[in-house]
């Protein structure tokens, strides 16, 4: 039986904390998921060059409002199923810590999804109306990664539709509205984006394994248990510098996309941190940690494609 919720007093936000609870619940921790897809695409797109403000600018809001909005839902929908509550770890705690109300946070998700429409038919008009129909799709999986009647979240495709659509799809969206095309080079390099987005969602599901066990989900932290899916992090995090590597020795990415080992520490971090420990509080920095190798790999991997454009 799912607790009801709707009976316990809601505390009011204090006027001196009103921005911040606002802002936490976007969990903009999780922002640069989609800010670093944009840079690295646009990163490549400038390697042809090719680039346009406009649309960068363009792609960049709207992948960070369905990023925040996508958060919502999850707060939303979490809290509607009973499985947050005030001593949940790592949610934004708008509902149920700050008072704010359940509608309010899904009326304001919608209109995130709005203003990225809004920005997506700008993008369109300056490239191909095609790219309307990718966007919806993109839409429709933040909308059903944890909501409708079967979370995609609550299954084992959760890392891979997050890193397939916040990972490589965002690059490759990038990386046509600049260039009018989809090449080889830009699928290879977004492999690595596609597998550390994943990460941040598997790392999420290590953290949260004994409470999703309790509720009924299947992720695939729980399919493996914590060893194995710490294993898999880990294996994850090497595979995706492998990767890098293998670009470089064929050519593919300037030798100067090397410096994504400078991530590396972040990686460790995460694992070491995961293996430690037990409870969910103390797994918090770990997860922070596998978030930060995404941002940092990417940023680094977005400098040296850059770089070597500079230098090519």
């Amino acid at each position: 039986m799912q607790p009801n919720l709707q009976h316990h007093p809601k505390p009011a936000v204090g006027s001196n904390r009103g921005f911040q609870v606002w802002w936490q619940m976007t969990r903009p921790h999780t922002l640069t998921a989609s800010f670093v897809p944009v840079l690295l695409g646009s990163a490549l797109a400038l390697r042809n060059e090719k680039f346009h403000f406009g649309l960068f600018a363009a792609m960049l809001v709207a992948s960070m409002l369905i990023q925040a909005a996508t958060n919502m839902f999850n707060e939303y929908f979490d809290y509607k199923r009973g499985l947050d509550t005030v001593d949940s770890v790592g949610i934004g705690g708008t509902i149920v810590r700050d008072g704010i109300k359940s509608k309010t946070v899904i009326n304001l998700a919608f209109g995130f999804y709005g203003i990225a429409l809004l920005l997506g038919v700008y993008i369109c008009a300056n490239s191909s109306w095609w790219l309307a129909v990718v966007g919806l799709i993109c839409m429709a999986v933040g909308y059903f990664y944890t909501g409708g009647p079967f979370p995609i979240a609550y299954t084992p495709l959760g890392e891979i539709f997050s890193g397939f659509f916040m990972g490589m799809l965002i690059i490759l969206i990038s990386f046509f509205i600049q260039t009018g095309t989809v090449t080889s080079t830009s699928i290879l390099v977004s492999v690595p984006s596609m597998v550390l987005v994943g990460m941040i969602m598997l790392s999420n599901n290590i953290r949260d394994l004994d409470g999703d066990k309790e509720n009924g989900r299947k992720t695939v932290a729980i399919l493996l248990g914590k060893k194995k899916a710490i294993y898999l992090l880990a294996t994850m995090f090497t595979f995706s510098y492998l990767w890098v590597l293998g670009l470089i020795i064929s050519g593919i990415a300037p030798y100067w996309t090397a410096i994504v080992i400078l991530s590396a520490p972040k990686a460790i971090k995460a694992t070491k941190g995961f293996i430690k420990n037990n409870i969910p509080i103390k797994m918090a920095p770990a997860m922070i940690a596998t978030a930060q190798t995404n941002t940092i790999f990417g940023f680094l991997l977005s400098v040296g494609i850059f770089i070597g454009h500079i230098f090519s």
